[in-house]
């Protein structure tokens, strides 16, 4: 066979394969190749997480060109900051149910893998509904507390009151997402990011800048155009949970409380809630400091360089999340070995991603920062950001892989040891220490962020050979 027939042959190959990621068909994961599972799982999840990242980019977008557009900007990144900590919730909470669904269909019992999804969903409302009281309440306190000037804080009350009053409709997107990436239907995941990001785009103007009867409600518009894309994913998602037509056989009995599978559940999911807590606020800490040591301009350059890098970084991390599904089921059919060559198969592709990623930020960052704002203080803020952080990409792609792999074995204590050293014993005096006593401001910051990277990557290596996770029950 000549080599050009071989490679039509190869692309006809890859083509069939995307057509039927994106389609959902449910295959058996733990029979087919490595290659071909990564691919059918990846592509939804990578596109389902860049959809994520859009909602944080749209609303940037708009309300980047309304008077005042430092304040707007400053309130949209100081409220997603602190949603870090809603996000670490559903993040926790949907790693236990894909580890947890994934484990029960790599056994073939789909009936216990849906009763474990609704019962993670129980966990996921009780929580928020508290959550997003104190949030409704506390709301121009929050942006205060996170740097914000008196005039933001009174310019962005209504965006975070309606955000934070309607972060269950996040929690839930997320954590029925991991319900399906457990089943091995990431299609139905990513769709419902689509139907959720085609709405939001759509309302976005429309209700900033007013069309026909709808008034112009400026930075309050886009609070209320993400929350009702996201409600509509949302409705999405549990159409297919309860039209019995997938992997997942799902009942509203499942929807009662099992006190034993709850805390079965809770087992897995505190540490990973904690994971990411310790993660977010962490996050939270830099961008108060950098609001404190840059100003307002300064706080603005690092909330646009943060979201433009979250639009790359979330489908690598999507990517990264095709290891967890396969990780789990490998072991719920007792194949350790395939399950490790699936871990490495899917960093090479993670870092092959994160490597071109770093080098659209290395050469193009400023013009990605000017796209979301004319301000030229905050465009060179951004871009510097962009190149200092971009330098640690490819070692924090490696990180994300063996992070996902953990979570996915239900060992999700590991990755929430090293995050305790990386995050709050070693960046955050870091760049404290960087920041105000070396007197490097912003900059400071921008340098802690991929050397505290670099030393997740490195632990995460060392304990993933180690091989405690091939032992986990979950």
């Amino acid at each position: 066979m000549s080599q050009s027939s071989k490679a039509k042959g190869k692309l006809s190959s890859f083509f069939d394969i995307l057509v039927q990621s994106l389609k959902g068909h449910e295959v058996d994961l733990t029979s087919i190749s490595i290659k071909r599972a990564i691919v059918l799982l990846a592509i939804p999840m990578m596109l389902e997480m860049a959809m994520e990242s859009v909602f944080a980019l749209v609303d940037l977008y708009f309300v980047g060109h309304l008077e005042n557009s430092s304040h707007a900007i400053q309130t949209v990144g100081l409220t997603e900051s602190v949603l870090t900590i809603i996000y670490s919730l559903a993040i926790g909470l949907s790693m236990a149910a894909t580890a947890v669904v994934a484990r029960r269909v790599g056994e073939k019992n789909p009936e216990a893998a849906g009763k474990a999804g609704m019962q993670t969903i129980i966990i996921a409302v009780i929580i928020n509904l508290m959550i997003s009281v104190a949030g409704f309440i506390y709301a121009r306190d929050i942006l205060l507390i996170m740097g914000a000037s008196n005039e933001t804080a009174d310019h962005g009350i209504t965006f975070v009151r309606i955000m934070m009053g309607g972060s269950i409709i996040i929690v839930l997107l997320f954590l029925i997402n991991g319900i399906f990436r457990g089943a091995g239907n990431a299609a139905i995941a990513m769709r419902s990011l689509w139907i959720a990001n085609i709405a939001n785009i759509i309302l976005c103007p429309i209700f900033i800048n007013g069309l026909g009867p709808v008034p112009a409600f400026g930075l309050t518009g886009a609070a209320i155009a993400t929350t009702i894309g996201r409600g509509l994913g949302v409705s999405y998602q549990i159409y297919h949970l309860f039209n019995a037509k997938n992997t997942l056989k799902i009942r509203l009995s499942f929807l009662i409380p099992e006190w034993e599978q709850i805390k079965a559940i809770i087992k897995i999911a505190a540490p990973g809630v904690l994971q990411f807590v310790i993660a977010s606020c962490s996050w939270v800490f830099l961008a108060q400091l950098v609001a404190k040591t840059g100003g307002d301009h300064g706080s603005a350059g690092y909330q646009t360089s943060l979201r433009l890098m979250m639009f790359f970084m979330l489908p690598a991390w999507g990517l990264s999340n095709a290891a967890a599904t396969l990780v789990g089921q490998n072991l719920g059919a007792g194949s350790t070995e395939r399950a490790e060559k699936s871990v490495f198969q899917t960093m090479k592709y993670t870092v092959i991603f994160m490597a071109v990623v770093s080098v659209l930020f290395l050469t193009c960052g400023q013009f990605f920062a000017a796209f979301f704002t004319k301000d030229q203080e905050v465009i060179k803020v951004a871009s510097k950001a962009l190149k200092i952080m971009s330098g640690g990409f490819i070692i924090y792609g490696a990180g994300m892989v063996f992070t996902s792999a953990f979570n996915g074995a239900g060992d999700t204590w590991t990755p929430t040891k090293i995050n305790v050293f990386a995050f709050w014993l070693f960046q955050i005096p870091f760049a404290y220490f960087l920041a105000k006593y070396l007197e490097l401001g912003p900059t400071g910051v921008f340098i802690a962020i991929p050397t505290a990277e670099a030393g997740i990557a490195i632990a995460a290596f060392i304990l993933f050979k180690k091989g405690k996770w091939k032992k986990i029950k979950v």
